[in-house]
């Protein structure tokens, strides 16, 4: 299975084994800096949702009863829950059972370039914040690891999420414990204290869950900037804006 490049914004499955469905659509989606992963049957297309994180799924009625098999697998997957998921139908009915079962678009047969740049346009901004939730940027910068009964301890950053941050640096900590992290974003000069919690220590290599915090607008602001930054010229020129939420 390929995998896609870091100047990729996310990956897409497109469940479909019509070949002129998979060309109209394939282009498009890889013109916005979308990976594009195709699969022509049901059952392999459940097995991927299982095993592998994407930010947006495509699927094509025509496979039959299965197709809604798919949408549903999505919505029941544990990374891919909160995928944008677009549904291809040939009329009302298909439109229906698909929003039914958890779509989240629909595209309309006959498929047009008009009609399938003004949807992907439309859930752009969904698939990059999907792509936030999980997106680990790396950056190092001095972090300060404050905890109860411990002297401060410094180190630096690995990477950093919306969800948490790995780091290497010497500390008396363990999974469980509660400390609190000060670090600067890089390029922005916003520094943030956040409550956290180690989630794994690995010799001096160590993984945080950060806790909920008022200043995760400002982290989901950063990394959202970090992201539009690895967009192709072409794709920033489409989008001045980005959902930020």
């Amino acid at each position: 299975m390929n995998s896609p490049s870091p100047a990729f914004v996310g990956r897409v499955l497109l469940v479909s084994d019509d070949a002129t469905t998979v060309e109209q659509l394939s282009e498009p989606i890889l013109q916005l800096a979308l990976f594009v992963e195709q699969c022509s049957d049901v059952p392999t297309a459940l097995a991927r949702l299982q095993r592998a994180k994407y930010e947006a799924v495509i699927v094509d009625f025509r496979l039959g009863d299965q197709a809604r098999e798919v949408v549903e697998g999505t919505r029941k997957a544990a990374s891919n829950e909160h995928a944008v998921v677009f549904t291809v139908s040939d009329g009302e009915v298909e439109g229906t059972e698909a929003f039914k079962a958890g779509s989240t678009f629909l595209l309309r047969r006959p498929l047009s370039a008009g009609s399938i740049d003004l949807s992907l346009k439309a859930a752009y901004g969904l698939i990059v914040r999907e792509r936030r939730r999980y997106f680990r940027c790396p950056v190092e910068t001095p972090v300060a690891i404050f905890g109860t009964n411990m002297l401060t301890a410094y180190g630096r950053t690995v990477n950093i999420s919306e969800g948490g941050m790995a780091a290497t640096a010497a500390a008396p900590i363990g999974p469980g414990d509660e400390i609190r992290l000060h670090f600067t974003l890089p390029g922005n000069n916003y520094e943030l204290q956040i409550e956290s919690t180690v989630c794994w220590v690995k010799e001096q290599k160590l993984g945080f869950q950060f806790l909920p915090s008022h200043q995760s607008s400002r982290l989901q602001g950063w990394l959202s900037s970090r992201l539009e930054e690895a967009m192709p010229q072409s794709v920033r020129d489409k989008f001045s804006t980005f959902p930020q939420g």
